[in-house]
């Protein structure tokens, strides 16, 4: 039953003992085809005509049999208001026969019987099933041969049409649904081959297929994984422990690292270890696998696992005979110690390492020394890596070593901690001044250049300092984790400078974790909603869409904007999810809005700049039924105008081909040409407020956006103004041809519910 509300005295009505709707079924099924009854008093109040649609399934002798009936209620009120029947200026008398679609024969069903002895003119309305006989004469009765004869019977046939074209549709979407039902059979069909293929090929090649949820940390095992590991195959769901517990001694330990590296980077998982039998034996296993993402967000990997036990029985007898034959019991000796150096200091710089700073300094009692630390990254090194090669980047690192070691005082500590990272830890006191001197001169020596093979290097370097508190009982790591906080300031403030951790850095960390863990509490709780602003025809003043904007409606600080929380949710690479988000409630709600009755041609969505880049983009909009030409996606123009990315290319060419349109946002803030604008062809360009805004006052910001209107004009692009803030803006874009405005002059955004009341109302053309 839709809509249930208004109609829940007709749940549980049984058809077949209601006096006037039992006929209307019987026939139906009689005659296997649609019935048209009515009209009839209905159960839930009013008077209707009912489509009675028979739907047959098959049985097990083959036949078709009965299952039941899908009823269409037509309103009969509606429906005459609809035709025009009731208004004031017909000029004639009507008069309907034909109740249940029993033609000249049936009973009077609308207007008075004496019409049908006045001389009518009369007109039959062909039902599926039947038909109706309408008459007519001109109110007062006949005085003469009207001149309007003709028109008269045309009016009768229009009202004819109306009442049958609903009916029409209604079996039309009938039919529809049963060649649905089909072709979903058919693909049902095709997915169990594939799936039989797919089982035959994984048993032909011997691999074993594995997936791990990483939400509900569950393993599942085929029947080759078990025969692999040799354990029981009853087992469909089994927790990681039963891996690890199944692997060599030797290896269990860098196996779980590898695996637990994959699923906290998303990269792929690859992997060889050993595993021991029931029996004792030992097998080498090859392990891949990949990250995914369901429908519903949760992760988990799929990967496969096959035997390699000999190939790495080959690959060991050769490295036991080349070792065999030059390694020595002294040579072994001296590798031990060198490989125990190597391990606590960088081969390259011959400075300590990261493994020697957190054994040796940030640990213990030589920890709890540390009375500041600096944390130095070296910008432009990449640059100079990729053009001149890694041997010149390995001079650069050479030569910051040196630096290093020139500029600090004896005792201090220097370390080498990554790529293009060190590290200098001070165990004596020194104060804000004398650290603030000591990375101005390290900036200071760092930005000289550097010769190399006829080029002269240039890099800089950016630096974080944290100092140690006098109650802080565990300085070392701490103070790592500071500096490090530090450095990422100075790097986001413009590079090649330092900054000092602080307190309010460290408020500023905390509230954005707070923020961060709002975000992702606020999607699993469905806090980010769809507001709605309209936009207006700038001739008629008519609504001819509007634009979904996200809000977060937070439950301690009220409804929030973007600019409060989309920068951390684009570093939690949450934003595609808010995204679908919003899409999905925007057209749940447009059903909402032609359900009240309120026609809103175009609804507009922002996409955000990585989704574009995303190859899965167009799979991400399966399930979500969008009517054609009815969306449209904004993107920013610095997305991708003059931009060559094939993904890019063809994620519009196929979003286009899905019947979604593109609209450009905040044109004319970007570096967009008007080659690119052929070669994209949007449907619409939006019109940056910063433009906007000076046109009332500003003859040559009002020539410019003139000259952009012209443009899109010329190529066929729909123009839209956007900050539309004043009536004086709106007369103003009219006159220069701009298509479209939006802004708080007309409407702000406003919620699904507000926008309803707002549209019905029509209070911004009392505003014009």
């Amino acid at each position: 039953m839709y809509p249930l509300e208004g109609n829940e005295k007709a749940v549980g009505l049984d058809l077949r003992s209601h006096d006037l709707q039992r006929e209307g079924v019987v026939r139906a099924v009689s005659a296997r085809s649609m019935v048209l009854a009515g009209p009839i008093e209905l159960v839930q109040g009013g008077e209707g005509f009912i489509s009675q649609f028979p739907v047959f399934v098959p049985s097990p002798r083959g036949d078709d049999t009965p299952w039941g009936v899908v009823s269409a209620v037509i309103d009969a009120e509606q429906l005459y208001r609809a035709s025009g029947l009731f208004s004031s200026k017909l000029p004639i008398e009507v008069a309907i026969t034909g109740q249940d679609g029993t033609g000249s024969y049936g009973e009077v069903f609308f207007g008075d019987r004496a019409v049908l002895d006045a001389d009518p003119l009369v007109s039959d309305v062909t039902l599926p099933t039947g038909s109706w006989k309408i008459a007519a004469i001109p109110r007062g009765g006949w005085i003469e041969t009207p001149p309007n004869t003709w028109q008269i019977r045309q009016m009768c046939l229009f009202g004819g049409l109306l009442l049958v074209v609903p009916i029409s549709i209604a079996g039309y979407l009938y039919d529809q649904r049963r060649a649905n039902k089909r072709e979903l059979s058919q693909r049902q069909a095709e997915m169990e081959r594939l799936s039989h293929r797919l089982k035959l090929a994984l048993t032909t090649s011997k691999i074993g297929v594995w997936e791990y949820n990483l939400d509900t940390h569950e393993l599942m095992w085929d029947d080759r994984m078990c025969e692999l590991y040799d354990t029981e195959t009853m087992v469909e769901r089994r927790s990681a422990d039963s891996w690890s517990q199944a692997l060599h001694p030797e290896d269990r330990a860098r196996a779980e690292e590898e695996f637990h590296r994959a699923t906290l980077t998303g990269g792929a998982y690859n992997s060889e270890f050993r595993v021991v039998t029931r029996e004792g034996s030992v097998r080498w296993i090859r392990a891949i696998g990949a990250m995914n993402y369901d429908l519903t967000g949760r992760r988990y990997i799929v990967g496969v696992n096959w035997d390699v036990s000999t190939d790495i029985a080959l690959k060991t007898r050769l490295l036991a005979s080349k070792q065999n034959a030059e390694l020595r019991n002294r040579e072994l000796e001296d590798a031990r110690a060198q490989m125990e150096r190597n391990s606590l200091h960088d081969s390259l710089t011959d400075l300590p390492n990261r493994r020697f700073l957190d054994e040796r300094m940030l640990s213990g009692t030589a920890g709890r020394s540390v009375t500041a630390l600096l944390h130095i990254d070296l910008d432009r090194f990449k640059q100079i890596n990729d053009t001149l090669g890694h041997a010149a980047g390995d001079a650069m690192l050479v030569h910051a070593a040196s630096v290093l070691k020139a500029s600090t005082r004896a005792g201090d500590f220097i370390a080498r901690i990554g790529g293009d990272e060190f590290v200098i830890a001070t165990t004596r006191p020194a104060s804000a001044a004398q650290l603030a001197s000591l990375a101005k001169r390290i900036i200071l020596q760092m930005h000289q250049p550097v010769p190399y093979e006829g080029h002269e290097c240039r890099f800089g370097v950016s630096i974080g300092i944290a100092m140690a508190g006098e109650a802080d009982a565990d300085s070392g790591r701490r103070l790592l984790i500071d500096a490090d906080i530090a450095l990422y300031r100075a790097k986001r403030n413009g590079r090649n400078r330092f900054e000092f951790f602080t307190d309010s850095l460290r408020a500023e960390i905390v509230r954005n974790k707070r923020v961060a863990d709002d975000i992702l509490s606020g999607l699993e709780r469905k806090e980010f909603r769809p507001y709605f602003q309209p936009q207006f025809d700038a001739r008629t003043l008519d609504v001819v869409g509007v634009e979904a904007l996200v809000r977060w409606d937070h439950p301690r600080e009220g409804l929030l904007t973007p600019d409060v929380f989309l920068k951390t949710a684009g570093e939690l690479n949450v934003v595609p999810l808010i995204d679908r988000s919003i899409l999905e409630q925007s057209l749940w709600q447009s059903t909402r809005w032609k359900a009240a009755g309120i026609t809103i041609p175009k609804m507009s969505v922002n996409v955000s700049a990585g989704r574009l880049y995303e190859t899965d983009l167009i799979d991400s909009l399966d399930g979500i039924a969008i009517e054609r030409g009815t969306l449209s996606f904004e993107l920013l123009e610095s997305i991708f105008l003059d931009d060559k990315n094939e993904t890019i290319v063809a994620n519009i060419q196929r979003l286009r081909e899905l019947g979604i349109q593109i609209d450009i946002d905040d044109f004319g803030t970007g570096f967009a040409s008007i080659v690119s604008l052929i070669q994209v062809r949007p449907d619409r360009l939006k019109i940056d407020r910063q433009l906007i805004s000076p046109i009332v006052a500003s003859e040559s910001r009002r020539r410019l956006v003139a000259s952009i209107i012209e443009i899109g004009q010329s190529l066929g692009i729909k123009v839209v103004a956007e900050g539309v803030e004043t009536m004086e803006h709106a007369v103003v874009l009219r006159d220069l041809g701009c298509d479209t405005l939006q802004g708080f002059a007309l409407a702000r955004p406003m919620s699904s519910e507000d926008l309803i009341g707002f549209v019905k109302r029509e209070s911004w053309r009392q505003v014009a």
